[in-house]
């Protein structure tokens, strides 16, 4: 019998926890699951899911960089109405698929939000006579709580749900409990995969697509503007002033932002939207400038590339920079902080790079995708089934 897994993804605001979802369904896939990933985010036009199948709920996004509104397909703040539709489709999907392992993105790690529409399958789940196993999915690195009894509460959601929890990074680099101090206390439950890299746009590395250029880019959603239009005005500063310098603009980026980067483009200066052969294009470029988003950082270090690291820090956010500082002490990347954003200090950044050697990462563990995949194989095998 195939085992049958159903993933559970919500992003408010970038891609990044989609296109990871992603790269894991079809490493699963080449497990032999059959795999259905459920979003509730924004549709992303391109996406590579492989053989999975895709559900789409309601779409919802956060309108600020604290998450503090969520609003509907139709831009209106999301009520309760909204919810109970949001819970009723999900609880339908699960029921639906009967799937033999239940997987949740983030949860309940983070998005909180969403627990409304969550616990309700967790609690059916956990009460069925052939229980699926239950497996939360998280990143390297958790946004830090300002309030620490939340941390107490993932525990507690943890303890009482879930069998396993994959943690996508490798603990000899950073280790979870650096960024959620219970670890300790579900030790048992932990399980470093190493870093998840999606490779399905390698094919352009032999065909030499951005051959010497520098690829700059700020992850496929709405956020890194100030980057792209500071990479503009920096190459002029730059020692790679002669190079191309190509600008990836998110997908979800307006179209007047977009037309605007594009109207500050001279010779030499290419502005196009994100493309799904990032992997090759940096592959073969002379240098990367990008933010410190989880998906792009692991596919430069994995391409082997002189890199600089912006780290994207409005907001609440935390991670970007505490990956960045953790990989700078360990691999040749030259970081700049967010707050000190300068055409002049991205142009010294850039040159100082491109004065060190080219990076060699094989300390890093970018096997994640197929070990979680395997892991995720192994559990559902072993459970029995009625």
């Amino acid at each position: 019998m195939q085992r049958r897994v159903l993933f559970y993804v919500q992003h408010l605001l970038g891609i990044g926890h989609l296109k990871r979802a992603a790269t894991l369904a079809r490493a699963m896939a080449d497990q032999g699951l059959a795999v259905t990933i459920v979003s509730g985010g924004h549709d992303i036009p391109g996406l590579n899911i492989g053989d999975a199948a895709f559900i789409q709920l309601p779409s919802t996004r956060a309108t600020d960089l604290f998450f503090k509104e969520l609003v509907d397909e139709d831009d209106q703040p999301i009520d309760a109405a909204w919810k109970e539709h949001r819970a009723q489709a999900l609880f339908e999907a699960y029921r639906t698929t009967n799937a033999h392992v239940l997987m949740f993105e983030l949860f309940p790690f983070g998005r909180r939000q969403m627990r409304f529409e969550i616990e309700p399958v967790l609690r059916d789940a956990i009460g069925q006579a052939d229980r699926p196993v239950i497996v939360s999915s998280v990143r390297d690195i958790l946004v830090a709580q300002e309030k620490p009894e939340r941390n107490e509460e993932m525990l507690q959601r943890v303890q009482d749900y879930f069998d396993h929890v994959l943690i996508h990074g490798d603990d000899a680099l950073i280790p979870f409990d650096r960024t959620f101090p219970l670890a300790e206390r579900i030790r048992d439950k932990l399980h470093y995969t190493g870093y998840v890299v999606d490779r399905s746009g390698c094919s352009a590395i032999n065909i030499g697509q951005g051959e010497g250029d520098v690829i700059v880019s700020a992850g496929g959603g709405a956020v890194g503007a100030d980057l792209l239009n500071t990479a503009i005005a920096a190459r002029a500063l730059s020692k790679l002033h002669d190079r191309t310098w190509r600008i990836l603009v998110g997908v979800t980026v307006d179209q007047t932002t977009f037309d605007a980067l594009a109207a500050l483009a001279s010779d030499g200066i290419i502005v196009e939207r994100s493309r799904p052969d990032f992997t090759a294009l940096v592959t073969n470029a002379a240098l990367s400038i990008s933010q410190g988003g989880y998906n792009t950082v692991m596919e430069v270090l994995e391409a082997g590339t002189r890199a600089v690291i912006v780290p994207y820090a409005s907001g609440a956010e935390t991670e970007q920079t505490l990956r960045a500082r953790e990989l700078a002490r360990h691999t040749p990347i030259e970081v700049v902080a967010e707050a000190a954003l300068s055409p002049q200090t991205l142009a010294a950044a850039v040159d100082a790079s491109w004065g060190r050697e080219a990076p060699e990462n094989a300390m890093l563990n970018t096997n994640g995708a197929p070990t979680s995949a395997r892991l995720i194989a192994e559990w559902a095998a072993a459970r029995r089934w009625t």
